[in-house]
């Protein structure tokens, strides 16, 4: 299993069919890396009963959607390897060692914890289990690891949890020198690597509603009803464009437009290859000579060509779901291996190994 690559580490917590978010805030990059890193996906489903505890078989079924999503976007698995967290068991023990090193005041100053609470309107409501994966979060990284962790811009709290963890178990455990510089860690003895975070390049994609009660575009979210499935047919697709949120000033077709904070644009400068014509059309939508069903008629276009392709390899794999499943089997064992063996490093070096 030995290779040169550096290591790549990253995933989805099964919580439905992926959108395009999700492939550009961090699976285009996965797509790209694959030939240069050896690269493993979680599918974190542990993690999705902090929420959805009474929802198992949604859980099952988000499962199989998130690894057919994977392969249909172009994860090739003869170069990298797709697993289910639940069916590592090293990884539980390590979140469990690892937990001794974080504070409880730390978990709860994340960032990204407090918006989740926020968001999801939990209150007070929520099990421990949801605080404890954060934690889940570090293991399912430092178990594999990697040199570099591609997500988006909300996981970042995440990964500088896990960059602290690793430096106190080397610190603590493998007697490193606190002064070590990051990218060193490894070289003076310690176990852990400090990762680093590769961002994609839309840290926020924002979804296809308007903005909120003060003014914010809201990211895109399946359960906001503003997001574009990596899986919809044409139709789908034409219809949320024809419904995009643009600017509610412009009445008709020869009102000068915005084109800031306004999703029908922002979507043709991320997406749309021909960026001229996007500067071009951006000059003539501000001066009143184009209108927006123009302009969405040639997002529909520029969003089926993308797609469309990711479309048809989802229906071949949906033919024979005994594929995704023999993957994720292979996967599964691949990703066992390298989890134990890093557990039995961390013992070690916390002097835990009797037997």
């Amino acid at each position: 299993m030995a290779t040169s690559k550096p290591r790549l580490l990253t995933g989805d917590t099964p919580t439905g069919r992926l959108h395009l978010g999700h492939y550009v805030g961090s699976l285009e990059n996965r797509i790209a890396l694959q030939e240069t890193y050896d690269c493993y996906f979680i599918i974190a489903n542990i993690h999705a009963f902090t929420t959805r505890a009474d929802k198992p078989n949604e859980i099952r079924e988000s499962v199989i959607d998130i690894a057919t999503d994977f392969l249909a976007a172009g994860i090739d698995p003869n170069k990298s390897t797709i697993f289910i967290q639940s069916e590592v068991p090293a990884l539980s023990e390590l979140t469990y060692f690892l937990s001794m090193l974080i504070p409880y005041p730390r978990v709860m100053r994340n960032p990204t914890i407090k918006d989740e609470i926020r968001d999801k309107k939990l209150g007070d409501n929520y099990p421990f289990g949801f605080l404890l994966y954060a934690v889940g979060q570090t293991a399912d990284i430092l178990a594999f690891r990697p040199d570099i962790v591609p997500v988006g811009e909300d996981q970042v709290p995440h990964i500088e949890m896990t960059r602290e963890v690793a430096r106190k178990f080397n610190q603590l455990y493998c007697g490193v020198d606190p002064h070590t510089e990051d990218k060193d860690y490894v070289k003076k003895g310690g176990l852990f690597p400090i990762v680093e975070v590769k961002l994609g390049r839309a840290r926020r994609l924002i979804g296809t509603s308007g903005p909120d009660e003060n003014g914010n575009l809201l990211k895109m979210s399946k359960s906001l009803n503003n997001a574009i499935l990596l899986s919809d047919d044409a139709d789908m697709i034409a219809r949320k464009v024809m419904n995009m949120y643009t600017d509610p000033k412009r009445l008709k077709a020869t009102d000068p437009g915005t084109t800031e904070n306004n999703p029908l644009w922002i979507f043709h400068e991320m997406f749309n290859p021909d960026q001229q014509w996007v500067q071009d059309a951006e000059e003539r939508y501000r001066s009143g000579k184009i209108g927006d069903v123009e302009c969405k008629k040639r997002l529909i276009e520029v969003l089926e060509n993308l797609i469309s392709p990711m479309r048809k390899r989802r229906a071949e794999f949906e033919k024979d779901p005994g594929q995704v499943i023999d993957i994720l089997k292979k996967g599964t064992e691949k990703a066992r291996n390298v989890a134990n063996e890093t557990l039995r490093l961390a013992k070690i070096a916390m002097k835990q190994d009797y037997f």
